[in-house]
């Protein structure tokens, strides 16, 4: 049989494309703003993780002219061989020490960081645990190690102790959750997930993507939000949301960081981040840690946004980040309402199965700290007229 033969069927973008409510690939003629130009019409950006608003600040790209000057535009090898610059050391230390961990080691890609760490860390006989809702990276590293993995319901502590329970006991455990989860804007419970990890001798491991820069002492996390900075054995995160540039990172004890950096194999056969994306990153780790009322700033627009959506009716999921979900419930609902919000300057994200249970689809919208209360108001209108067009309208 042909392997192409799958590739021939009709398949479900083939239908939404031919219905004329295709939400993906939209052309950006600027810059990731508040603001931007998306197909040449004026957009209001509500589906960015540019959540400090750095991606355009005059330090952050003036750090990465500098660096492509002097540098050049790549390091031509792995940082393993001949890709160790001294910016990337500068990086690692200086991570390190904001987010109170040993050391640091930085991956080209964020999804090559969950890739690198879980499949060197979890062995042969190993057990890696993760939430239902954890991001696909986690799940393509849990793949790619030779342990065994089980899942728990989302948030459910209970059947976190239940799978715990079934490990045998000569087996290393290694507990993965999402810090901030991407689709739903819910906070880890993290305390629970540590006590567990005490009491059946397991680790843990936190992806906070969504995490850096939005919650804990000055944008520092999620073990920062719930004071267990010493509690979590692994901090995985990345530098393309909050730090306005491209990359990934493990923070943790030196000794679990060195075992990584020499067995990894997404880490040890990947060429090393760009030296512009390691200068974007530093410098705006720097903006960070001078100013951390962005952090506050970013709380304050997307409580704001959530309080107008409620008060317009709008069906959200609860949450305190600033990632709101907007229920539409079906698929293509979902696929109509980012059409018609385009067509009315608004930009949103649709999730739809299988990103979410069927019948569960949502417009997730997220937040900057640059958003002003005038713009959420010009578009928490406009999602409320979107929202009133689908309800009633007939599944397709």
């Amino acid at each position: 049989m042909d392997i192409f033969n799958k590739i021939a069927k009709k398949q479900i973008y083939d239908v939404v494309k031919e219905k004329g409510v295709y939400p993906y690939f939209h052309k950006l003629l600027s810059g990731q703003d508040v603001v931007v130009n998306m197909e040449g019409k004026r957009t209001i950006m509500l589906g960015s993780n540019n959540y400090l608003a750095l991606t355009n600040h005059p330090k952050v790209i003036e750090a990465g002219i500098e660096a492509l000057k002097k540098y050049g535009s790549g390091c031509s090898g792995s940082r393993f061989l001949n890709g160790t610059l001294d910016l990337h050391v500068k990086l690692e230390n200086d991570l390190a020490e904001f987010l109170h961990k040993e050391q640091v080691m930085t991956f080209s890609t964020g999804f090559q960081s969950n890739l690198g760490i879980i499949s060197a860390i979890v062995g042969r006989n190993d057990y890696v645990i993760c939430d239902k809702e954890n991001h696909a990276s986690i799940y393509d590293g849990c793949k790619l190690s030779y342990g065994k993995m089980l899942r728990y319901n989302h948030a459910d502590m209970e059947d976190l102790e239940r799978k715990l329970q079934s490990v045998p006991k000569e087996s290393g455990i290694l507990i993965v959750t999402d810090g901030v989860f991407s689709m739903s804007g819910d906070i880890c419970k993290l305390p629970e997930i540590v006590d567990l990890a005490q009491k059946y001798q397991a680790r843990v491991m936190v992806d906070d993507a969504h995490g850096l820069g939005v919650i804990g002492e000055g944008g520092r996390g999620t073990a920062s939000y719930f004071g267990l900075e010493d509690k979590v054995d692994i901090y995985m995160g990345t530098f393309s949301k909050s730090l306005a540039s491209l990359g990934g990172y493990m923070a943790a004890n030196s000794d679990v960081v060195e075992y990584v950096k020499h067995t990894s194999r997404p880490y040890i056969f990947s060429a090393s981040m760009t030296p512009a994306n390691v200068c974007c990153a530093n410098a705006a780790l720097d903006i960070l840690k001078a100013e951390p009322e962005r952090v506050q700033r970013l709380a304050n627009i997307s409580a704001y946004m959530r309080t107008k959506l409620k008060e317009k009716g709008v069906d959200i999921i609860e949450s305190t980040t600033p990632i709101i979900p907007i229920y539409t419930y079906q698929d293509y609902k979902t696929f109509v309402a980012c059409k018609l919000l385009l067509e009315r300057g608004v930009y949103v994200n649709p999730v739809v199965s299988p990103a979410t249970p069927v019948g569960e689809s949502l417009l997730r919208t997220s937040y900057t700290a640059n958003h002003t209360k005038e713009l959420m108001d010009e578009a928490s209108t406009k999602i409320k007229e979107v929202i009133d067009i689908v309800k009633d309208m007939d599944e397709e």
